[in-house]
Formats: structure tokens, C-alpha cells, sequence
């Protein structure tokens, strides 16, 4: 049971924490049609060379490299995708496209631009001397047969997936995409487009944990909303842990008489925090519960938007890339220049929501502030690519200081506005 009196865990060692309990997925087998963005569970290797015949590099003609400048027969032409049904004897050759098989007895290619064809007959003037093996990509030059060409652990874009095509894979093992349940609490929450009673607020947080899970790799389970009553809440919470990998629920876990989610967490599993030293999102607690012989972890995030986020990216993301299979899964640091001057906050680290871009004039990253970083003001996440790491303390960090950022969106390049 966790309360006041408990201690407040610095960040760092809470994501410590989190990633000690997070066990990456089965792997299961995918298409490389659904294949994008996951990752390798296993290494690839290539099972035959690349090319696996000699290729030309260009369009031109195949010839005996010895045979040197001179007037030649062209005694056929072989194109990509075919084999030559002659030999290139020394004394001819052969017209040749980029790609195809060079045809046997040539041993080079002199590129079409080196060349001159004949008047009035099937022949070539060959300008060019070339040497054996002139513009021709030998087997296995790319890619050798049984050379690893993926490590596991590789995440799969564009570029890896038309690799994997190439070598003719169609499915891959990977790690699947985590099912992430979102679950907002509180008897005030009325759904965007209904009409508000006395009290109450659309709830925000669902919508913008949903965007925010699906942008990282996550397929969203949508638990909606249920009041302060601890049955609806116990049957929601059971829900998630037995439709998905992760639960995140939002509100319900500072210290007030209707937030009930810190010690049904307790009953169902074990709670590993519930207090961090961090500005905003200090209520945030962490449990792990055991279902089906599969650890499900659950994030119960404060309730105001500012704090919900922030705290979602800090631990939430790298807990989901985790389960994903990444080796890495903690947010990219970099280190940015000040635009302005920031006031410390003399308790409590800050994750200050701020705009990084490149700057050329500058050669490095700037860092602009969204503006007030009250924990209810979602706009100051509008735009926000990045979470400065201010460090405790009296008075203001002056503009142009050099503070580490965590990035939780892309960098930009260009101004924040003209004139």
C-alpha cells in the first residue's frame, strides 16, 4: 500500500524499475506486407548469393576483354530476366542490358557510350580497352550465400524490408505490436460530443493517450470511461489485464478518498511505485500483475493532461518498446541551446515541453518553450517534439545555456515563425 508517507522515487530509478519488469513479446511470424516497424526476433540470413550470376552493371555490349578496340558482329542480345542461349567467342559480342546475365565466354561489358554501331550490318565499332570483369557485378557481390544481412534485434523499415524482398523472404519472425488498454476514471469524464452536465469535463486524456500509443507502435484497446466506484473500476482494470499487454488508466491516484486505484492494483498484483520526484506527474503509479502466466504492467498515470503525457513518454513508451523487442527502447537524448530563459523549480526536476529544431545560423539544436507548463494545460504540448530535463533549483537558467532534451516527436528545421 502505498501513500504520503512514501518516498518519492527519482525518475531514473523508477525507469530502471519499469524496464526490469517489461519481458519482450512472443515473436510470431508476419508477412513483409505487415512487417514494417517491428522488430527482428531472430538474425537473417541469406540463403543464396546476390547477384546469383555475373550481371551487368549497364547497357552496352558483353565482350572478350582481351579481344580490345575494334569492329565486332553482334551475335545476339540478352536482356534482364533472360539467359543467353549463345557464346560470346573472342573475335564478337553481344548487346547486353543493366541487370542481365552476362552471356558465357564474356568477361567484361564496354558501356553502350564506348561504342559505335555500323551501317548496314549487325556490327559494333568498339572505341573503348577494358579489362576483365569491367562493369560486371560477379555472384554473391552484394549479398554472400549464408551472410547475415539483418540482426536480430534490427528494426524493420523501407530499406530493410526491400533487402528482405530481394533475397526472396516473404514472412519474418518478429516481435508483435504491444495491445496498450487505455481507461479514464472519474465521475466528472463525459465523452467528446456529448453535452456537459454541471461539474463535469471531456475527457481528454483517452483521445491523446490513444494518438500517442499508436504513433509508438501500439494497437490501442479502448477500455472508455467508468466513475469512482470500485466495482466498476475492478471490473474495467480486470479487462485490460486479460485483453492486453499493457493498461494504462489515467486519473484516480493522487491521495484523495475516491482514488481507488492504488490498492485494488495492490490486490490484483504488485505495485512497484506510486510517487515520483518530478514536475508534473508526480502521482504516477506502477504495478505488475500476473495473468495466464503473463506478466501484464500497468501504469496508472495522474489525471491532468500535461502530467498523463509526459508521464506516458518518460516511462510508458520505453515500457512498450520493451515488450516490442527493442534493444534501446529509452527515448533519444540530445542536448539543445536555450531560446530563453527558464525559471527551476527548487523541489522537483521539470520535464519542460518544449520545440527543438536544427538551426543552421547556430549549428546545433534550439530548444523553445510551448509557454505555461501548468500539469491541466495541454497546449503545452501543442507542436511539442521534446521534454527538457531541467534540473532542480533557485532562479532562472539563462538563454543560450546548453540542457539535455528527450525527444518525443521529430526534430524540425525550420522556424517557429516568419518575420
Amino acid at each position: 500500500m502505498v501513500g504520503s508517507s512514501e518516498p518519492l522515487l527519482e525518475v531514473e530509478e523508477a525507469l530502471r524499475i519499469v524496464l526490469a519488469q517489461a519481458v519482450p513479446l512472443v515473436p510470431v511470424w508476419v508477412s513483409l506486407s505487415a512487417a514494417r516497424g517491428h522488430i527482428l526476433a531472430a538474425a537473417v540470413t541469406a540463403a543464396q548469393p546476390l547477384p546469383p550470376f555475373p550481371a551487368s552493371v549497364k547497357d552496352g555490349y558483353a565482350v572478350v576483354a582481351a579481344d580490345g578496340p575494334g569492329d565486332y558482329p553482334v551475335i545476339g542480345a540478352v536482356t534482364a530476366g533472360r539467359v543467353a542461349g549463345f557464346t560470346v567467342k573472342p573475335g564478337t559480342v553481344a548487346y547486353i542490358t543493366t541487370g542481365a546475365p552476362l552471356p558465357a565466354g564474356a568477361d567484361a561489358v564496354v558501356m553502350v557510350e564506348e561504342t559505335e554501331a555500323l551501317p548496314g550490318e549487325q556490327s559494333v565499332r568498339v572505341r573503348a580497352r577494358v579489362v576483365s570483369g569491367a562493369d560486371v557485378r560477379p555472384i554473391g557481390y552484394d549479398v554472400a550465400a549464408g551472410q547475415e544481412v539483418l540482426a536480430a534485434g534490427t528494426r524493420l523499415g523501407a530499406a530493410e524490408i526491400g533487402l528482405l524482398a530481394t533475397l526472396g523472404i516473404s514472412t519474418v519472425l518478429v516481435y508483435p505490436q504491444p495491445r496498450v488498454a487505455l481507461l479514464s476514471t472519474g465521475d466528472e469524464l463525459v465523452a467528446a460530443g456529448a453535452r456537459l452536465g454541471p461539474g463535469q469535463i471531456y475527457d481528454s486524456n483517452r483521445p491523446a493517450l490513444a494518438a500517442a500509443v499508436e504513433a509508438m507502435g501500439g494497437v490501442v484497446v479502448d477500455l472508455g470511461m467508468v466513475g469512482d466506484t470500485r466495482a466498476a473500476l475492478v471490473e474495467a482494470v480486470e479487462r485490460g489485464v486479460e485483453e492486453a499487454d499493457l493498461l494504462l488508466t489515467s486519473g484516480g491516484v493522487s491521495l484523495g478518498e475516491l482514488d481507488l486505484l492504488k490498492p485494488l492494483l495492490g490486490e490484483l498484483g504488485v505495485v512497484h511505485f506510486g510517487r515520483l520526484r518530478m514536475k508534473p506527474g508526480k502521482p504516477c503509479t506502477f504495478a505488475t500483475v500476473e495473468r495466464a502466466g503473463r506478466r501484464r504492467l500497468v501504469f496508472a498515470l495522474p489525471g491532468n493532461p500535461a502530467s498523463s503525457l509526459v508521464t506516458f513518454y518518460l516511462l510508458g513508451v520505453p515500457a512498450l518498446r520493451r515488450l516490442a523487442g527493442w534493444v534501446h527502447p529509452q527515448l533519444v537524448r540530445v542536448q539543445v541551446c536555450l531560446e530563453e530563459a527558464l525559471r527551476l523549480d527548487p523541489e522537483r526536476p521539470e520535464y519542460h515541453r518544449v520545440v527543438v529544431r536544427w538551426e543552421t545560423s547556430r549549428g546545433g539544436l534550439v530548444a523553445a518553450s510551448t509557454g505555461n507548463q501548468a500539469s491541466s494545460r495541454l497546449l503545452s504540448l501543442r507542436s511539442a517534439n521534446a521534454l527538457l530535463e531541467l534540473p532542480r533549483g533557485e532562479g532562472l537558467l539563462a538563454a543560450g545555456s546548453s540542457v539535455s532534451a528527450l525527444l518525443i516527436g521529430d526534430l524540425v528545421s525550420f522556424p517557429l515563425s516568419e518575420g
